[in-house]
């Protein structure tokens, strides 16, 4: 957890102390004593407060929100604590603390936290709470990782730019610092918390002493693709090398890990096909009433290891919707889309089908994509790596379904293709979890489908 993510926290959890205090205040109409209420009963009220904004995404680094999409956030996390507390207090009755306190606690909570995050979200830098941000090289790569840093501003300052006079200058000539004594003695003078190496070129014009330096003395030395990698959760494809897939940390994925991962699927799909069975008949009848064809829609995926399967969905599209055309992506207001259909995909129960696929193995609950073998040796062509990200199980949902909208073009693939690396990387079962939490955000605020 970064300083953005801990102070947007503790103030939450102020808030939710502060809530829970006038809630028993306005109630009881008088100081209470000491022993009135239990730690157990706090503990119980804050916990599920954060709880609840964390599985609303309360703490994305995101300063684009409109004021609508927060309260809508809050307002549901609102709600999910109060079924959370609900059931808390039924099954734990010494966490309850008197009748009439849950609601105003809820509600005065609620408006807290929505000027709370209103009015941090409108700080752009903070101070104490932005790091000082140094970039080694004048290029296109340094011009790229200024503009990322200046889009964090929440999170990272720039310090300046330190020339090498080994690439050509793209950048600002005013933002270039003194370099007369040395990169060492610049990260002396400016004091830059890390130091971004984005350089085009480094053979013969890399200052190995000085880097050496910075990190000895306890300055964070990166290069381009990890600051890349760690500020934007994905991976800076066109400026790798295959030897930094070979030396980076992460991608270890071994039999433990797979084992773990195999277990969580078959037990959370199978409890999931049990709670939507009853719907199948009705999602069934719907479809039959809507348009004429099957049920089911069925389409060959490509898996691991670049294997075919075949995929299972609720039918969405006309039978014939690709009679014509052959094999195409998607696009934003598809009129191969049923009616019932656009409820289908923008609720995701088209995907429920997809649990069998995790049952029989040829798929995992999260993961990559799967993409039709049609479009996967298009890619192969045109994009680095491709094939990199068919060494997991394709997902009914990964990073790069809840990161980023439905892809329609080579240019969408490249970009998902940089979260679906990042996955591969840091594969884990609290990933897969954090993924799971926050496709349900996504479903509830109908983001990315098509």
């Amino acid at each position: 957890m970064n300083r953005f993510h801990a102070t947007l926290t503790a103030g939450d959890l102020a808030l939710a102390l502060g809530a829970l205090y006038v809630a028993l205040l306005l109630r009881f109409g008088e100081i209470f004593q000491a022993g009135f209420i239990t730690m157990e009963q706090i503990g119980a009220f804050v916990l599920v407060m954060l709880f609840s904004s964390f599985f609303v995404e309360m703490y994305t680094q995101r300063q684009d929100i409109t004021s609508r999409s927060l309260a809508m956030r809050i307002l549901f996390g609102i709600t999910l604590s109060f079924f959370l507390l609900s059931a808390l207090y039924y099954l734990f009755p010494t966490t309850m603390y008197g009748r009439g306190v849950l609601l105003p606690a809820l509600a005065i909570f609620g408006a807290l936290q929505f000027s709370w995050h209103t009015l941090f979200q409108r700080l752009n830098i903070m101070p104490g709470l932005t790091k000082r941000v140094l970039i080694v090289g004048t290029g296109p790569l340094a011009q790229q990782m200024g503009s990322l840093v200046s889009a964090h501003g929440h999170q990272y300052q720039l310090a300046g730019y330190y020339d090498l006079e080994c690439e050509p200058v793209v950048i600002p000539r005013g933002e270039i610092v003194p370099n007369g004594h040395g990169l060492f003695e610049a990260v002396k003078q400016i004091k830059p918390h890390k130091v971004v190496v984005s350089l085009t070129q480094r053979r013969g014009t890399f200052p190995l002493q000085d880097m050496l330096s910075c990190k000895v003395s306890g300055v964070d030395v990166v290069d381009a693709p990890s600051f890349y990698e760690r500020v934007t959760g994905k991976l800076l494809l066109e400026n790798i090398t295959p030897s930094w897939f070979i030396f980076s940390s992460g991608f270890r994925i071994n039999s433990l890990i797979r084992l773990a991962k195999r277990m969580l699927d078959v037990t959370a799909a199978g409890i999931g096909l049990i709670l939507t069975a009853p719907i199948f008949p009705v999602v069934a009848l719907l479809i039959k009433l809507d348009s004429p064809g099957p049920v089911f829609f069925r389409q060959t995926r490509v898996g691991q290891g670049d294997r075919e399967f075949t995929l299972f969905k609720f039918r969405s599209m006309r039978q014939d919707a690709e009679a014509a055309s052959g094999a195409v992506w998607a696009q934003k207001d598809d009129p191969r889309v049923t009616k019932l259909g656009h409820f289908l995909r923008k609720s995701r129960i088209d995907e429920i089908p997809q649990l069998f696929n995790v049952l029989l193995g040829d798929m995992s609950l999260v993961g990559p994509r799967p993409e039709r073998p049609e479009f996967v040796a298009k890619l192969k062509e045109v994009i680095p790596y491709y094939s990199e990200r068919h060494y997991v199980n394709p997902g009914v949902t990964g990073w790069a379904q809840v990161r980023y909208p439905y892809g329609s073009s080579v240019e969408d693939a490249i970009e998902k293709l940089r979260y679906d690396l990042y996955y591969v990387k840091n594969m884990s079962i609290l990933f897969d979890l954090r993924i799971m939490l926050r496709t349900v955000s996504v479903i509830l605020f109908r983001e990315g489908s098509r």
